[in-house]
């Protein structure tokens, strides 16, 4: 199979593409005009029947189980405790309000792995990646019964995934990951340049895998918002706009407990959970291991037919790029394209907020990387910029732990893939805080934590460090470089 054809248009794109990774381009003409009216807004989230926050803690409650923070891991886990206990009461605290966070902003690809890719998962724990992905289907299933069974709008579709090589060293990588695939019992189709054009067209491609199962797309802010509903329909009660403020273990009489401080109330329970994964949490011990890097995501206006025809697309899988820096792509119901990824920012000290949320140089380089891939689009707009925070570990994949003497269970980083594993992040931080040993428990990856980052000022020089790293391999065909080869020996990383 002739993987990289020819061809001189392909090699100009990979020129202007890949190779001016890092250089500042002040002016795009073409990028700046399609960005002229593109909202500072999340597409996800700028819609008019956006349900409104619940009102703000204003008083003392009790609880069986407080959860903190109200995106994904939140709600999956309030949802599932009810479910499996009806008698159970959950209180859910939120900083703002459902969704706002990365399970808002996010491109909407809930993937069945549970370990950022099969590859990860090998490099990281091959006795178990077998179970891994069992267990990643089986949860992917329970996902999608619950989406059935609530009717929970968030417009599923069973697409598949398709990622893409656009430079001859990203081939070979395709050409290994199907191998891997392959041995462990999952669909993969290799696909060379022509066979990926065909699936979509743009002169960049030089082969493809396509995963046809294990990849569904969907509505994510409808999936939070649905699941919140579903969830308050079992007597959850919702807290929005309820900062955190204290955490600590006190004694009920003669019964520990947990009591959570906001500045309305406070709330005493049982057991907490504490989802707030990026942004800042009441338990210290999570920024050892989870550090915030901001992702920036574009929209286009609606296609048209004639566009649509130019491109294909007919199976509307969700696309990815294969290189380190990366973009991630995929149309929305309506027929837009949403075109996220390449960059992945840190800001000293772990620091987020709105004012991080916009970076009009990403912007422009995203647009420009987009018409570089479908230059028959020429002429197309965005309609929406936005960026925030994603939680990232050492090993790309989530981490668990408990505090306060087993009362409180958290679970962070999912690394931009945690619309279907923060499912069973929630239910491993669920079996955490009730004392039960299961086979997710006992799973290497729940017990044993990520390599930590280093604190300030370290942690911030070995991230840069560790971008231009990969910059550099990526112009130069690949090659990890001393750094990159020195941060797999130990199985760490950066990624987002």
């Amino acid at each position: 199979m002739d993987f990289v054809t020819n061809n001189v248009e392909s090699n100009s794109f990979r020129r202007s593409r890949w190779f001016q990774i890092g250089r500042a381009v002040n002016t795009d003409p073409l990028a700046d005009r399609a960005l002229a009216d593109a909202r500072p807004a999340v597409f996800w989230l700028d819609r008019p029947d956006r349900p409104d926050p619940s009102p703000a803690l204003s008083s003392d409650l009790d609880a069986d189980l407080v959860v903190v923070g109200g995106g994904f891991t939140g709600l999956w886990t309030a949802l599932c405790a009810v479910e499996g206990d009806p008698g159970r009461s959950v209180v859910v605290l939120e900083a703002e309000a459902t969704a706002v966070g990365a399970s808002g902003r996010n491109g909407g690809f809930c993937d069945a792995s549970l370990t950022h890719g099969l590859e990860n998962g090998l490099a990281h724990w091959p006795d178990e990646v077998r179970t891994l992905v069992r267990l990643g289907d089986e949860n992917l299933v329970g996902l999608l019964d619950t989406v059935e069974r609530h009717a929970i709008d968030c417009t599923p579709e069973h697409t598949g995934e398709l990622n893409v090589a656009v430079t001859p060293w990203q081939v070979e990588g395709l050409t290994e990951s199907a191998a891997a695939h392959r041995d462990h019992g999952m669909e993969a189709t290799l696909l060379d340049a022509a066979q990926t054009r065909a699936q979509v067209n743009s002169p960049t491609y030089l082969a493809g895998l396509w995963r046809r199962d294990g990849v569904v797309l969907v509505d994510p802010a409808r999936l939070a918002w649905g699941l919140r509903s579903a969830a308050e329909g079992l007597g959850v009660r919702f807290f929005d706009r309820s900062p955190v403020r204290s955490l600590r273990t006190e004694t009920d009489g003669d019964h520990p407990a947990v009591r959570i401080r906001t500045d309305g109330g406070s709330v005493v329970a049982d057991r907490a959970v504490v989802a707030t994964n990026a942004f800042r949490s009441p338990v210290r011990q999570i920024s050892r291991y989870v550090v915030p890097v901001y992702d920036h995501v574009l929209v286009t206006e609606p296609l048209s037919e004639a566009q649509r025809a130019s491109v294909g697309w007919s199976g509307r899988q969700g696309l990815s790029d294969v290189g380190n820096q990366f973009h991630y792509y995929r149309l929305t119901p309506d027929d837009r394209i949403l075109w996220g990824g390449w960059d992945a920012l840190y800001h000293f000290g772990n620091r987020v907020g709105p004012a991080l949320e916009q970076s009009p140089a990403t912007s422009r380089t995203l647009a420009r990387h987009f018409f570089e891939t479908f230059p028959q689009l020429r002429g197309l707009r965005f309609t929406h910029r936005w960026g925030g925070p994603i939680a990232t570990t050492s090993r790309f994949t989530c981490a668990w732990g408990t505090s306060h003497g087993g009362r409180v269970a958290w679970a962070a980083g999912y690394t931009g893939l945690g619309v279907g594993a923060s499912r069973f992040g929630a239910r491993v931080a669920l079996d955490l805080i009730d004392g039960q040993e299961t086979e997710r428990t006992g799973l290497a990856m729940v017990r044993r934590s990520p390599f930590p980052f280093p604190p300030e000022p370290l942690r911030w020089v070995a991230i840069q460090t560790t971008r231009r790293a990969l910059q550099r391999s990526d112009q130069r065909g690949g090659r990890r470089g001393t750094w990159l080869s020195l941060l797999d020996r130990f199985g760490i990383g950066f990624d987002s």
